[in-house]
């Protein structure tokens, strides 16, 4: 690209009052001018934060960054954006993920950016970031923040997913408080996110599936020195994108969504990613639904034996060789051409890479489970969709019938779980309401609902769970998300009851209640809705135009983009 021709010099490369002003307060940072005058300004969008504790080694990533900026000729400026710490915001980081996309997005476009850098890490920042850069179609290059060291407590390793079991042993007084806090400082003992396939990894395995990234981008650990390397190289890097106008609407194909979506069923990835992908997809103008997800009938096994699915930990899957290596496995189902950040087709990405575990990678021919990827489920419960991770159900359920035992929100729920009342058995199914985008609101990640304590006490440690919320990547069970239509507008998950007989079959992709049409619209006609919308800020927005869990929970008026064409050009 012609150094003119820069976005950038529509602020810097201006004669008359406002060049002086947009130079001059440039300068007050010590910056000489050359350094305005036609090199290719790069933005790092900086999730940074110590309420964000995944990301909160971002500066120093920052810097590593502007290394790779610098020595490439171009110029860098680091700005913050709104992070969304997935362990401490409330009430979900959801709600706030389409809110932190627009942030990204007016960033970019009010400022003199020519190409960014997306730094990201925790859950949401990643598909958020993505978002909001996609609405302006500029150069974009992902770096992510890398997941946190294998937790050590009493001689195992440990990380996120075992979170849930030691919950489950604290209550019933087989692991003791002080334990508990022990394993605290033991599973989180360095910088970086959950070390497991949760949806972090999910997360950085999207982007660098979907060519946003540099091969390798996806598992390097938060603390290994080549993570700071990589940041350097993808800072070199943009301010090429830039030169070759290489945006985002370019690498973000078709193709493109469908190799990530295959990577996803082979590395185990969270159903979160169902959700962020189908938001990004709308963004950048790229046709995606649910069917898309359902990969049962692709042949596609699960490769990575890595929690909670499996066994080992992100760590592990970097020194076994990475994302590269279970790509170049997947070589004969992926879009072999397309086009990558590097400029070059995404098979250059892992041509080159050998696998050091084969524990820890499968191979098509010895995977580690033939079952993966993501079931989507329909059925008078989800006439829209519903989604289930088989790899991550216990097989004996796939195929259930249970009378449902109903929470009608989460207070509900939390009032009843352990109630040694409640009218459950093992063969009950869980319903929770109310846990949708506008009925919560923001979906949040309560979809795995605990097990009662008195069924736990009987060895119980899995039931079917349906719900219109979501689950931590970092959850395991035979659990239903993301019913749409959810109970908060109405869908038939509203009119369940107690004692209304559940039929899931996994293998047909069905998930229905037995009742029949017309008693399921006599129900609707008597059903009040419980929920009630915000009043005022972000939320009474949110819960206005947030679309359903199928469409990717975006606020409509977001999906396509604004563009990179600033609104006014003058003081």
């Amino acid at each position: 690209m012609d150094n003119q021709k820069l976005r950038s010099q529509g602020w810097f490369g201006k004669r008359g009052k406002d060049g002086f002003i947009y130079r001059a307060w440039m300068k007050n940072q010590g910056i000489p001018g050359h350094e305005l005058a036609g090199k290719p300004v790069i933005g790092i969008c900086n999730t940074w934060s110590e309420l964000t504790p995944c990301n909160a080694h971002f500066r120093e990533l920052a810097e590593s960054v502007k290394h790779g900026i610098y020595e490439a000729g171009g110029f860098p400026v680091e700005f913050p954006v709104m992070s969304l710490g997935e362990t401490l915001i409330k009430p979900t980081a959801m709600l706030y993920r389409n809110l932190a996309s627009m942030d990204v997005e007016e960033s970019i476009r009010a400022n003199p950016i020519d190409g960014v850098v997306l730094l990201c890490g925790c859950d949401k920042t990643t598909p958020s970031l993505v978002m909001g850069a996609a609405s302006v179609n500029i150069p974009t290059i992902v770096v992510s923040g890398g997941p946190m060291l294998t937790g050590k407590f009493r001689g195992k390793d440990i990380g996120t997913s075992d979170v849930w079991r030691f919950s489950e042993d604290n209550r019933m007084g087989i692991m003791s408080d002080e334990e508990f806090l022990v394993a605290e400082a033991c599973m989180a003992r360095s910088r970086g996110h959950c070390a497991v396939m949760g949806t972090a990894s999910t997360m950085a395995c999207m982007v660098e599936s979907l060519g946003l990234s540099l091969a390798e981008n996806a598992a390097i650990p938060a603390a290994d020195s080549r993570r700071k390397a990589l940041a350097h190289m993808s800072g070199s890097r943009i301010v090429e994108m830039v030169r070759e106008d290489l945006k985002l609407s370019d690498v973000l194909t078709r193709q493109a969504f469908e190799n990530a979506i295959m990577v996803n069923a082979a590395i185990g990835g969270s159903t979160n990613f169902i959700i962020h992908l189908l938001a990004i997809a709308a963004r950048i103008g790229v046709d995606l639904n649910m069917n898309d997800f359902d990969t049962s009938l692709k042949g596609i096994p699960l490769l990575a034996n890595l929690q909670p699915s499996g066994k080992y930990f992100m760590e592990d899957f970097y020194y076994a060789g990475g994302l590269p290596v279970l790509m170049k496995e997947l070589q004969q189902f992926l879009h072999n051409d397309t086009i990558t950040v590097s400029g070059k087709p995404i098979d250059k990405n892992y041509e080159n890479s050998i696998c050091y575990n084969s524990d820890v990678i499968g191979t098509i021919e010895k995977p580690f489970n033939q079952i993966a990827g993501i079931t989507v489920l329909r059925g008078n419960i989800c006439e829209n969709g519903a989604v289930l991770k088989p790899s991550a159900a216990t097989p004996e359920l796939m195929v259930h019938t249970g009378r449902a035992v109903v929470f009608e929100d989460i207070e509900d729920y939390k009032a009843k779980i352990d109630d040694p009342e409640l009218d459950v058995d093992g063969n009950s199914v869980l319903v929770l309401k109310n846990c949708g985008p506008k009925g919560y609101p923001g979906m949040p990640e309560v979809g795995n609902m605990a097990i009662p304590t008195k069924l736990l006490e009987k060895g119980i440690h899995d039931m079917v769970r349906i719900s219109d919320g979501r689950m931590s990547g970092t959850g395991f069970g035979t659990v239903v998300l993301h019913v749409s239509p959810e109970a908060a507008i109405g869908g038939t998950l509203a009119i369940i009851q107690n004692g209304d007989i559940i039929k899931l079959d996994v293998l047909a992709g069905t998930l229905n209640v037995d009742l029949t049409d017309e008693e399921i619209a006599e129900r609707k006609s008597k059903w009040q809705p419980r929920h009630t919308v915000s009043s005022r800020g972000y939320v009474h927005l949110y819960q206005t135009h947030v679309e359903q869990a199928h469409l990717g929970a975006d606020m409509d008026f977001l999906k396509g983009g604004s563009g990179s064409k600033v609104t006014r050009d003058s003081h």
